[in-house]
């Protein structure tokens, strides 16, 4: 009989979103009639931009000729693609990005979660509390954790509280680490990073040797022009940093699948000889190994939210998307409760009413709303007593979804 990964079985529980899943599919199998309102899971629901079907089509009908047809292509991701990116995602805002530093793929919750891979087994981790579960999981599954505590947190990781009184940002580490993950917007709490605080990062990171793992996700929904969008904004940034950006919200690609990384050449790792070697070689060996390349068609996709169509097209539904998070965050605030974010980020990260736990609320949102949120305690410890809505839906579902948590709960 096969010998199994052990470190897969210290997993405190099952995956946050399939949990929320189960849950849901069992209460409408009870309840056929109930008409569940989904803020949930944060996918989109905003059809593909005319400029983004219109790209995609074109290629297709490119690869149905001879002449146009495309096979395997370059596993980093083609050039138009990535000289696209950086010149309007980084040049238009003053940083200076190279073409062959930008790794496209499928997803930036692969890639934060297969980062890692490239990095040793001891290597020493520092994670915010609450947070995108993806980036615990795939560490545990790779043995750097040790067993779950009684109280759901692994011995291996030096957590980094994100409390209302911090302002839901984390603070630096008590200890030196290798690696830090840092998610700006935060998912699930809405948290923006300002330029001094990027800045505090970068320097305790180059003091120390570490490397900042900065997922930016959702970089597009801030709405603050003095905001950065960027780690690479911050002086020093490319010594000490990796970047992780995703087409899933900000242009509707959930289902078609499209992201990139950015590996500057300065980012240096050690090897056990404590020899400095360039962490985007191991990336780009890691991906050429592993990974055959975003679809070219998708490719194309992506290259057109650059136009200039494309980028009111997408910006369109971004402003929808952000009035629907006004929407949550306007009418629960009003009726009493509290919440935070859904400025910069689309997620309203509000406190559980009435004394109920995380997935106490879930379940009584879920019975007596048919609204489905995102229990806190599923992004840490730190998130109990706390529920993600998302702002991913259509407006008038949005509104009477806060109709309904304001009836049965203010």
């Amino acid at each position: 009989m096969a010998r199994i990964n052990d470190h897969y079985q210290k997993l405190a529980a099952g995956y946050l979103f399939p949990e929320i899943g189960r849950r849901v599919g069992a209460f409408q199998s009870a309840n056929p009639k109930a008409d569940v309102i989904r803020l949930g899971i944060g996918d989109v629901v905003l059809p593909l931009a005319a400029s983004v079907r219109q790209a995609m089509h074109d290629a297709v009908d490119e690869m149905a000729e001879a002449s146009g047809f495309k096979g395997y292509g370059p596993e980093r991701g083609y050039g138009f693609l990535r000289e696209a990116i950086a010149r309007h995602d980084y040049g238009d805002r003053g940083v200076e990005i190279d073409p062959n530093e930008i790794f496209v793929s499928d997803g930036s919750k692969c890639d934060s979660g297969n980062i890692q891979e490239i990095f040793a087994e001891d290597a020493t981790l520092a994670i915010p509390d609450p947070v995108y579960p993806v980036y615990v999981d795939t560490n545990v599954m790779a043995g750097r954790t040790g067993p779950a505590g009684a109280n759901g947190r692994y011995a291996g990781i030096q957590y980094l509280p994100c409390t209302e009184a911090s302002g839901f940002l984390p603070s630096l580490p008590t200890r030196p680490v290798d690696l830090v993950y840092l998610c700006s917007p935060n998912n699930p709490t809405g948290a923006v990073a300002s330029k001094a605080e990027l800045e505090k990062w970068v320097a305790w990171a180059r003091a120390n040797g570490a490397i900042l793992l900065f997922d930016a996700a959702y970089e597009r929904f801030i709405t603050d022009p003095d905001l950065p969008r960027s780690i690479f904004e911050i002086p020093g940034a490319r010594e000490c940093a990796i970047e992780f950006r995703s087409y899933s919200k900000t242009a509707g690609f959930t289902g078609i699948r499209c992201a990139f990384v950015v590996i500057p050449k300065e980012l240096m790792g050690r090897n056990g000889r404590g020899e400095a070697v360039s962490v985007a070689s191991l990336w780009d060996r890691r991906t050429s190994t592993k990974f055959n390349g975003v679809s070219y068609p998708v490719q194309r996709a992506a290259e057109a939210i650059y136009s200039e169509a494309g980028r009111k097209e997408i910006q369109a539904n971004i402003d929808y998307y952000m009035a629907n998070a006004a929407i949550i965050r306007a009418g629960l605030s009003k009726a009493g409760f509290t919440t935070f974010g859904g400025v910069n980020a689309p997620y309203v990260w509000m406190k559980t009413p009435n004394g109920l736990d995380s997935w106490q609320f879930f379940d009584a949102l879920l019975a007596k709303a048919n609204v489905v949120g995102t229990p806190g305690s599923g992004f840490g410890s730190c998130g109990e007593g706390y529920l993600r809505l998302s702002a991913f839906g259509f407006s008038a579902k949005v509104e009477e979804a806060v109709g309904r948590i304001v009836q049965h709960f203010a």
